[in-house]
């Protein structure tokens, strides 16, 4: 979408270079000043960024895990009650260039700052400079009172480059979304562009939720953000994003999301573990204006995989954790059935473009090895302004999740080929798809149902329906074949009395 021109101020802040520090007390401020700001910075050569230079360069690991924002310095935490509070994340270990704080009233931004004397050190305090003012933070948290009146939640944090995290009622951390990503998987390598300075709206008391800027940098790329956050059983986070390029984009990924996956019921693996799965999300869901939904279960590949989704407009995309239940996790500490789902809804015109989704091989289910972005078709090309509206669902069953007309994948199964039980060589691979809900639960077993199978290098051998009487999901049982070697796409749905019954289930198979 292009942006167009803007009516801002020229004076945009006391100091107008990329690397300026924050603006002085009562400067004027807006996301139209921040957007002109930000268009400015396109034009000039990206400048180097800021480092910590104090003790915060310092801090290991093990350092940086015994430092805890202090309870009674809350931001927004005074006289005038809020249904917010802010702390920060402090400089160091792995976050070394410092982001920096403002708050806006009325208009007017003045520097949020923070020092020593906000932190709990632990045993490392006599090393610490006391009531020094620190030059910036890694990132910040917001807080509010999601899940009961009498205590203060965290409801989003943001930390590291662009990345972002957000809860919706009774869910815990689990994926991530980010501001943008620039050529994703590039045998040039990746560019992380980084949310460097952030501007925060105290609300008025009474109102539930809050407003928030920031601006992205990076070597090719500059950007001015709005947030409008509102939490709930569902938290929804507005967002506008007004991006400028300074260089060619190869591949530019809108509302990216990364996750883990690391194994589960369509993919296993090989792991000496007493959990069933381990997974943030399970699959990417996308929904389309003709009314279909696409499920697309989630893999730990044995190498870096990419799936791509054509559309038009989508409805919304995402990153989804459907089941619900502890069992299927037996993780008592994790618990992964509390990871919240995360749906992308464009708003405006979007046009013609792609969503991604990238698996990444990985053995540790601390590593991040999803991703998913929207690619759109238009050239991203030096000189280009964009715009990108959306808003973000995060929640236990956030709107597109699953299809609410058509019945819905319940579940993946993947294994050998063949009879089971039965010592036979085949190299054949079965894929059982379990499918529940809408009109399809309503239909006997003799019903005209059809299933609709097709796969891309590759050979459907065998395709059987049947309904599961106890429970009222129908099983779709297909058995394949392709070549060693082989990427192939299967791609199945129910159809009958002349309509679509069911989601329609997408599958990359890599044949080793």
């Amino acid at each position: 979408m292009a942006l167009p021109a803007l009516t801002a101020p020229a004076r945009l802040f006391a100091q107008d270079s990329e690397t300026a520090a924050a603006p002085v007390e009562g400067e004027p401020f807006s996301f139209d000043v921040l957007t002109e700001r930000m268009r400015a910075a396109s034009k000039e050569p990206p400048a180097e960024p800021e480092q910590v230079d104090d003790f915060s360069a310092d801090l290991h690991y093990d350092d940086y895990q015994r430092i805890r924002f202090q309870r009674d310095r809350m931001r927004w935490d005074d006289e005038e009650p809020s249904h917010f509070q802010v702390n920060a994340f402090h400089p160091g270990w792995l976050f070394k260039e410092p982001v920096h704080m403002h708050e806006v009233r009325n208009g007017q931004a003045v520097p949020m700052a923070f020092s020593t004397a906000d932190f709990d050190y632990g045993d490392l305090g006599s090393k610490v400079p006391a009531d020094y003012e620190l030059p910036g933070v890694a990132g910040f948290r917001l807080l509010t009172q999601l899940n009961r009146p009498d205590k203060f939640d965290e409801l989003v944090a943001f930390l590291g480059a662009s990345y972002f995290r957000a809860l919706g009622r009774d869910t815990a951390y689990g994926l991530s979304a980010r501001g943008l990503a620039v050529n994703t998987g590039s045998s040039d390598g990746e560019e992380f562009p980084r949310f460097t300075d952030f501007w925060l709206e105290r609300p008025a008391p009474g109102v539930n939720g809050v407003t928030l800027y920031a601006a992205l940098r990076s070597a090719s790329v500059t950007a001015a953000y709005r947030f409008v956050i509102t939490p709930g059983d569902t938290t929804e986070m507005d967002v506008t994003a007004r991006i400028f390029l300074r260089s060619d984009i190869d591949q530019l990924g809108i509302a990216p999301l990364t996750s883990m996956f690391l194994y589960g019921e369509a993919d296993p693996g090989n792991f000496d573990d007493f959990r069933p799965a381990v997974h943030d999300s399970e699959a990417l869901v996308m929904n389309i204006r003709s009314g279909e939904t696409f499920f697309r279960p989630l893999a730990n590949p044995a190498r870096l995989a990419s799936s791509y989704l054509w559309a038009e407009n989508p409805l919304s995309f995402g990153l989804v954790q459907r089941d619900r239940d502890f069992d299927t996790y037996l993780d008592a500490q994790a618990h992964y059935e509390r990871r919240p789902s995360l749906m992308v809804e464009p708003i405006g015109d979007w046009g013609r473009g792609t969503v991604r989704l990238m698996e990444i091989p990985s053995d540790l289910e601390v590593n991040d090895n999803v991703v998913a972005y929207w690619i759109p078709e238009a050239p991203t090309q030096a000189g280009g302004e964009l715009e990108f509206r959306y808003r973000l669902h995060w929640g236990l069953t956030p709107p597109g999740e699953a299809s609410s007309q058509r019945a819905r994948v319940l579940r993946t199964r993947v294994g050998k080929g063949g009879v089971a039980g039965v010592e036979e060589e085949t190299d054949r691979r079965k894929f059982v798809i379990d499918f529940q809900g809408g009109l399809l639960e309503e239909l006997p077993g003799d019903a005209e149902v059809t299933p609709n199978v097709s796969m891309l290098r590759g050979e459907v051998a065998e395709v059987v329906l049947s309904r599961i009487d106890e429970t009222g999901a129908w099983r779709l049982v297909i058995e394949a074949s392709a070549d060693s070697g082989t990427t192939a796409e299967l791609k199945a749905g129910l159809t009958g009395y002349g309509r679509e019954l069911t989601e329609t289930w997408l599958y990359q198979w890599v044949k080793e």
